[in-house]
């Protein structure tokens, strides 16, 4: 699973072997890792997103499968990370920016503490326009290979993985608005 870092984060998790190898050709759209996206990393290629199953709010089944279609970040999370409150209002502004036919924003909660407790830090954190979904076993994590919380995922419409976040990020910044932007041109 070759890997195209900028700079950063990946470019360590890069060579220590945890995430494969680094690159120093650039992928498409590697040129706006920079700003707030400067911790992005881009598989090269696209790598397919695992099965997996997690619940709803409504502790209803869903999985990755159900949610092919659209580019999707998905932020994985939990009810106990700070960085994770912190970067959770950037995520609600850029899906109330930028979500509809073609893009969504999902929150995946990495949590024990089950799907009331992800609810109230939704509710609390005042997200009105994220997807949330929880995954009770926390196993999830570890089939994605997130070594920390939060670690979003970009999904391409076809359920490949196309890039990755290690850390907080702010999502609603112009640099990572014209990096969605920029993936949903290319369709």
């Amino acid at each position: 699973m070759p890997i195209v870092t900028r700079r950063g984060f990946g470019i360590g998790l890069a060579a220590s072997g945890l995430l494969g190898t680094t690159r120093t050709t650039a992928a498409p759209h590697a040129e706006l890792a920079t700003g707030a996206m400067h911790n992005l990393t881009f598989s090269d290629p696209p790598k397919p997103v695992p099965p997996a199953e997690f619940r709803t709010l409504d502790d209803q089944p869903a999985s990755f499968e159900a949610l092919k279609g659209k580019l999707t970040l998905v932020n994985l999370w939990a009810t106990w990370c700070v960085p994770c409150r912190k970067e959770m209002p950037s995520l609600d502004r850029l899906a109330e920016q930028l979500g509809g036919d073609k893009f969504q924003v999902v929150v995946l909660a990495i949590d024990r503490a089950g799907v009331a407790k992800v609810k109230a830090f939704l509710d609390e954190a005042g997200v009105k326009h994220l997807r949330g979904f929880v995954d009770p076993t926390t196993r999830l994590g570890h089939t994605l290979g997130a070594i920390g919380m939060p670690t979003t995922l970009i999904i391409d419409a076809q359920g490949r993985e196309i890039a990755r976040v290690i850390g907080e990020a702010e999502w609603d910044t112009p640099e990572a608005v014209k990096l969605i932007q920029a993936l949903l041109a290319e369709g």
